[in-house]
């Protein structure tokens, strides 16, 4: 058994759901991590001294995943140049037990990094740090060990978004 205001609502709810649709793709609405890089920065040369650092792994995968080619002998003149002068992290006591003992620690990662390309400043050199804390229990010396690393890619890869958002506004 059918109601008449059933074969009414049918086109309607196609139409709204057009509506939002379109209005979701006329924002500029991206999935997150889909990042596009303008053409300036097909091709990039990371220089860092520390190559095996959580942060330059992701920004490698990044990049990549963004279309852009990555110049690893460094031959290439036309190459965008992305310098990490700082990659670092850490760790400093917060808080310490009655017996003297860290409760609590801060972890911080700190990035600096500039864009050049064909001698033309994209990105003047900038200073980015984020900062975590977790508590600490000499019990669960292992799983405390896990959450420290956790916790430092995760920093690692929200200062990779940073860098990709400042790359994609270029």
């Amino acid at each position: 058994m059918r109601r008449s205001g059933d074969t009414a609502s049918a086109p309607l709810l196609r139409l709204t759901l057009l509506s939002v649709l379109m209005g979701l793709a006329g924002c500029g609405f991206r999935l997150q991590g889909s990042a596009s890089v303008p053409r300036s920065i097909a091709l990039v040369r990371i220089e860092t001294s520390d190559t095996e650092s959580d942060f330059y792994f992701g920004l490698r995968k990044a990049l990549l995943a963004a279309g852009t080619r990555i110049d690893e002998d460094g031959h290439d003149e036309s190459a965008a140049v992305i310098q990490v002068l700082t990659d670092s992290i850490t760790e400093r006591v917060l808080t310490v037990s009655a017996l003297n003992v860290p409760t609590e620690y801060e972890l911080s990662y700190s990035l600096k990094f500039a864009v050049t390309s064909n001698g033309h400043e994209l990105i003047p050199t900038e200073a980015h740090v984020l900062v975590r804390d977790y508590s600490f229990a000499e019990s669960a010396l292992l799983a405390k060990e896990r959450e420290k690393k956790i916790l430092s890619a995760a920093l690692a890869h929200d200062l990779v978004t940073v860098v990709m958002r400042r790359l994609s506004s270029l």
